[in-house]
């Protein structure tokens, strides 16, 4: 199973995945400030004089001590977030694709003064992409589907994660913006 441990600060805010191996360091350092979600994973250790061996339960969601900084986050703009933010979808003509059949479209095209952030990009297939080409959208008589939006904490790292569990899922998505839907 690959699925991670969601870590969040102390005031609730998702901060990273964690491996098994960090998450059990964590909590036999005692610095786990409270949890969240079903145990998703069991570490066993030695046994001890009476013959019994010792158990880690990992839950799904741990929260750590630390500092709560006000919210600076900047998602990293890369085509695998991108294209998952995107579902895969071109945001010309709809269609959805495999990832290498992608390609990352500036909305206002970069040699026009656009510039490189989320906002700006979208999604596209090939085909849309260099029919587009050095155009906007209205230039090239072609309807943008979608708004192209910055993701928040929460979101980016859903979209950093392909196997988020329900319970993280949940925790999540209740944070989510109103703008991304889930399929």
């Amino acid at each position: 199973m690959n699925a991670k441990i969601l870590r969040l600060n102390k005031a609730g805010i998702p901060v990273s995945w964690l491996t098994r191996e960090e998450t059990a360091t964590l909590l036999v350092k005692d610095l786990v400030v409270w949890s969240l979600g079903s145990t998703v994973f069991e570490m066993r250790g030695g046994i001890n004089r009476s013959g019994e061996q010792s158990v880690l339960r990992l839950p799904s969601i741990v929260a750590c001590e630390g500092k709560v900084h006000e919210n600076r986050f900047k998602p990293p703009l890369e085509n695998r977030f991108l294209f998952r933010r995107d579902k895969n979808i071109c945001l010309y003509c709809g269609g959805q694709f495999a990832q290498n059949e992608l390609s990352r479209d500036h909305v206002q095209p970069l040699s026009r003064g656009g510039i490189d952030v989320w906002t700006n990009v979208v999604t596209s297939c090939r085909r849309c992409n260099n029919r587009k080409a050095d155009r906007s959208p209205e230039q090239a008589n072609m309807e943008l589907l979608a708004i192209p939006f910055v993701p928040n904490q929460y979101e980016f790292l859903y979209l950093s994660n392909h196997n988020v569990l329900v319970d993280q899922m949940e925790f999540l998505s209740a944070r989510f913006s109103p703008h991304i839907q889930l399929s």
